[in-house]
């Protein structure tokens, strides 16, 4: 069977063999799989950590022609502006769709760092007839299962470089990168550093190679010390601004690749007394609300995350009735935001 997002996933272990690898009876394992109570919790908790183990994919039971007008939809958190503009998007592309959407906070996790198997158990009992994924790194189990169920999906702006064939949306953010870097050297700024969010992130290394290349076509030399990563966390980008503040030769310029971290950024700038834009010039990227309400407000790139979610809602759909997607990745295009955070070099 072909996945609907990926390569063939390859069947995994029987149930039988899930039960000896954790000391029970198959019956005992089965009550786990199905969700049964009368399972004592150790018991419980060494049959869970063995289907994780071992891969185990429960048999296909989702069944298209009998699918619900019901989607769902795991984000990274629902307490950011980000997860609003998802949502907003989501919803409304649903709406025009006649679907539901059922929101589900992150994939919970188990002490061994595995994800938990309950949330996908749930899926199926509901009856979803597809998922939409947010930031979210799914594990090799997690793709198997789905393939297995049938169940449609797709990635929005994926942490990680999806397995090939799995169909995802994301902004241009090697572009974004381009532009942010090409505004700070029209305003003459020849040492523009970078605060990027974690290294392995698809758009966080998109953005910084898009800084990069900017740099190499205006003929400037990358230097290391001014590329510094702070994880998305605007404390870090704090922290990594006050660095490159200690430099002996500091910026002129920071491209922050994220609107939050430039919260962090404003804050180490007004610790050493230095003025936006007079002093430093800031670019950061998202287009959220908050870069409207920093003072001064933010020059920034913007990434339509609602598009992003629309889009990627409709695309689920189109597989919910059979289709395939001409390409697998889809990249809405990015724009620099021209607030108040940025000057020409004094």
């Amino acid at each position: 069977m072909g996945r609907t997002g990926s390569a063939s996933a390859t069947t995994g272990p029987t149930l039988a063999v899930v039960a000896r690898e954790a000391g029970v009876s198959v019956p005992t394992a089965s009550k786990v799989v199905n969700g049964r109570e009368d399972v004592a919790p150790e018991t419980r908790r060494r049959v869970t950590e063995a289907l994780d183990r071992l891969g185990y994919v429960r048999r296909p039971r989702f069944d298209a022609a009998k699918a619900s007008g019901l989607v769902d939809l795991v984000v990274h958190s629902l307490d950011t502006s980000w997860s609003g503009a998802v949502l907003h998007g989501v919803e409304a592309a649903a709406h025009d769709a006649g679907l539901e959407v059922v929101v589900s906070a992150g994939l919970n996790r188990t002490r061994s760092g595995r994800p938990e198997r309950g949330w996908l158990d749930k899926l199926i009992a509901r009856g979803s007839s597809g998922v939409l994924f947010n930031l979210a790194e799914l594990t090799d189990s997690q793709y198997a299962w789905l393939d297995q169920h049938r169940i449609p999906y797709v990635l929005i702006d994926p942490v990680l470089e999806p397995p090939p064939g799995v169909v995802s949306v994301g902004a241009a953010n090697w572009h974004g990168g381009v532009t942010a870097t090409e505004h700070l050297l029209s305003l003459g700024h020849e040492r523009i550093s970078v605060i990027a969010g974690h290294q392995r992130k698809m758009c966080s290394s998109a953005r910084v190679a898009g800084y990069r290349s900017a740099l190499a076509a205006a003929g400037l030399r990358h230097i290391p010390e001014y590329v510094r990563h702070a994880g998305f966390d605007e404390s870090v980008a704090r922290l990594r601004m006050l660095e490159l503040l200690d430099l002996p030769e500091p910026p002129t310029a920071v491209f922050v690749c994220s609107d939050h971290m430039a919260l962090g950024v404003y804050e180490a700038l007004a610790e050493r007394g230095l003025s936006v834009p007079a002093d430093i010039s800031v670019v950061g990227f998202d287009d959220l609300p908050e870069s409207r309400w920093l003072t001064p407000s933010l020059t920034t790139v913007r990434q339509p995350l609602s598009e992003m979610a629309a889009t990627a809602l409709r695309l689920l759909v189109r597989m919910m009735d059979g289709e395939r997607p001409e390409s697998t990745r889809t990249e809405l295009s990015t724009r620099l935001v021209e607030r108040a955070s940025t000057a020409r070099v004094g």
